[in-house]
């Protein structure tokens, strides 16, 4: 077995492999770039060696770099998480040279999987089922639409070196499929330094699902069950889990066996995951790519296995065999994932920056887990993907592991950046997600318009106005008591309050009770019971029974709650005053239609119109790019361009005006 290990990668995953790395007593070695020099991983590793600059290119994609890193230390295997390096064959050539263990499969594998075109090929030399496309490479934009034409719209355009959901476009028509291929092949020379790309048949109301594959060098090869991955926004997963609620018995066991015989054709060994698309109405099932890698939402197999999927890859890796046959697999109960990220559900996802001054995960247990790569006053760099965390939770039933993540979600309190909790929150909402009626269209389907406020679930009222005055009544109840008082003239805790929720005002009374408070809210009395504590982010407790955790954020005079993803402002008031407040003027904010803002930081690529020209609705205005991604800005409506604020090549801030209308 190894005795120290390198970990060729960054953030939640580096940390991840560290816990396992430990727990079987082998020392880690973590790799920085500037940006990340204090960094979660770098911190818990017990060496760290520097590569450069934050750009990935000039730091984590450096393979020489890497080498040298481990002869210099010593480490005699590296695990490359997913991402970056981790599926170049070339990586684990130069390692094999140096004579460093890859924990993961050999260059054969990779290369023969890890180009979505030759895989399809070999899927279908192996007997597995493949979907309809022209596995050659796409010459340019005209080629696009004639193949396009060929196999019928609506079509996927997708990058050969890709993943992630970078590289791809939907294209359902000519016009899509022209922009579609430009827009793929920046994006797969820009992410993967390889800017060809193919077509195939996008298969309408399809599910994603994949196999968990492990392989020995011995000629054993099992498969782990399925997690379900539909529920996907932009290509780019949201939520995960396993098992599959539309898979049965029969289904598994002819994919699982159809993943098994693809990776034994290419002599595999280590963790793999095979993806399939499936058809909603027939269950017809394709193949679509096999990752040579750990999956980001590798947990939620581990959840329902009991197994260390990180721990057996080094197993392997340093050469034994797996101590499991495919008879010895058993699922038990049900794991979601859902992925945190640093961006802006109300701004179209957009991704967002900066320190996070507050971070608080939730506490773990056998039903929660928080896989992260970050902590309270750390940073989201610009440089690479905006994960927070992986939240993972498991109970014996999928509504079970549902509600632990509502209630987890509920008790993540980040500040500092924006997130995408409400968004979160909101799916585990959906009736739709709820019954595990879900494809790969969901999010599309069910937020055609966008994210916005109300897609919020619908909450009780009653919970916000009850802890809004318990909240009001502790923190007066202080304020008295640290007050120098006078005789005869003692200051009490008022008993009636107005709670000023959305706009509207609810009287309330409130009185000190054993373990809590005794709210009367429009006549009707509430228990709160509570141990919270004045500073405390989060409000513990239940509310006639009902257990509640709600975020408690100081604003001013105001409070702000947070709970299943509504952040709303609760002002608490004197009844007497709040009659006073309903006469304060509403000042408006300024007008800022005319303007083309930036909507995230990040770096404008170009600005495709100039002063004095007339544009119509829709029609592309700037490129901005932005953790890796091209975002295409484009007009609202008809209109002239009055002035320029912004040129191609400048960093832009959030909001920053690049194009003034006349």
């Amino acid at each position: 077995m190894f005795t120290k290990i390198l970990i060729a990668n960054r953030g939640e995953i580096a940390c991840r492999v560290i816990k396992t790395a430990r727990k079987m007593g082998i020392k880690t070695v973590a790799v920085y770039s500037d940006a990340d020099k204090d960094a979660l991983h770098v911190q818990m590793a017990d060496e760290a060696v520097h590569l450069g600059p934050p750009p990935s290119a000039q730091s984590y994609l450096l393979a020489d770099k890497i080498v040298e890193a481990c002869l210099k230390t010593g480490a005699q295997a590296v695990h490359p998480g997913y991402g970056f390096l981790s599926e170049k064959r070339e990586f684990q050539e130069a390692l094999a040279k140096a004579g460093i263990t890859f924990i993961g499969p050999d260059s054969h594998a990779i290369f023969c999987m890890g180009d979505k075109i030759e895989s399809k090929k070999l899927a279908r030399q192996a007997g597995v089922n493949t979907v309809p496309g022209h596995m050659d490479v796409i010459r340019d934009a005209d080629h696009a639409v004639d193949i396009a034409g060929q196999i019928g719209y609506p079509v996927m355009i997708k990058a050969s070196a890709g993943g992630g959901g970078k590289g791809m476009r939907l294209a359902w028509n000519e016009a899509e499929a022209r922009e579609g291929f430009v827009s793929a092949t920046n994006e797969a020379k820009s992410s993967f330094a390889d800017d060809r790309v193919f077509i195939e048949k996008f298969i309408e109301q399809p599910r994603h699902i994949e196999i968990q594959v492990l392989a020995d060098s011995f000629g054993n090869t099992i498969y782990l069950g399925e997690r379900e991955c539909s529920i996907q926004r932009r290509h780019q997963k949201v939520i995960e889990e396993a098992p599959s609620p539309f898979l049965s018995p029969e289904m598994r066991k002819a994919m699982g066996e159809q993943a098994c015989a693809l990776a034994k054709s290419v002599q595999y060994k280590s963790a793999g995951t095979v993806e399939f698309i499936v058809g909603g109405a027939t269950g017809e099932f394709y193949f679509l790519e096999m990752n040579t890698r750990l999956q980001v939402e590798h947990p939620v197999t581990e959840m329902v296995t009991g197994l260390d999927l990180v721990e057996l890859m080094i197993k392997v890796a340093a050469g034994e065999k797996l101590p499991l046959t495919q008879d010895d697999v058993k699922l038990t109960g049900w794991a979601m994932e859902a992925r945190v990220y640093a961006e802006d559900p109300f701004r179209n996802f957009l991704p967002s920056t900066g320190r996070l001054t507050r971070y608080q995960p939730p506490a773990e247990s056998n039903q929660v887990r928080v896989d992260t790569g970050v902590y309270e006053g750390g940073e989201i760099s610009m440089f690479y993907d905006p994960m927070i965390a992986k939240l993972i939770t498991y109970g014996p039933t999928r509504d079970a592991a549902i509600n632990h993540m509502r209630d987890a979600l509920d008790a993540y309190y980040i500040r500092g950046l924006s997130h995408n909790i409400p968004f979160l929150a909101s799916l585990m909402s959906k009736e739709r997600f709820v019954k595990g009626n879900i494809t790969t269209n969901f999010i599309a389907e069910e937020y055609a318009n966008g994210f916005h406020a109300n897609d919020l679930p619908a909450d009780d009222p009653t919970v916000l106005i009850a802890v809004a005055a318990s909240v009001k009544a502790a923190i007066t109840a202080r304020n008295i008591k640290v007050t120098g008082q006078f005789p005869g003239h003692e200051m009490k805790v008022p008993v009636e309050w107005t709670v000023v929720l959305n706009g509207e005002y609810h009287d309330v009374e409130t009185r000190p009770a054993e373990g809590g408070f005794a709210v009367v809210i429009g006549g009707e009395a509430v228990s709160v019971k509570t141990d919270w504590q004045i500073g405390q982010p989060l409000f513990r407790g239940s509310i006639e029974g009902r257990n509640v955790c709600v975020q408690v954020d100081r604003d001013g005079v105001s409070y702000t709650l947070a709970h299943a993803g509504s952040r709303v402002k609760a002002l608490v008031l004197p009844r007497a005053a709040a009659g006073l407040n309903k006469l304060m003027p509403f000042k408006a904010p300024p007008d800022m239609s005319k303007y083309l803002l930036s909507p995230m930081p990040g770096l404008l690529r170009a600005v495709e119109v100039k002063e004095g020209q007339e544009v119509k609705a829709g029609e592309a205005l700037a490129v901005v790019e932005a953790m890796k991604m091209e975002n295409i800005l484009k007009a609202e409506r008809d209109g002239t361009i009055g002035k320029i604020h912004a040129q191609a090549g400048e960093s832009l801030a959030v909001d920053q005006k690049i194009i003034e209308f006349a």
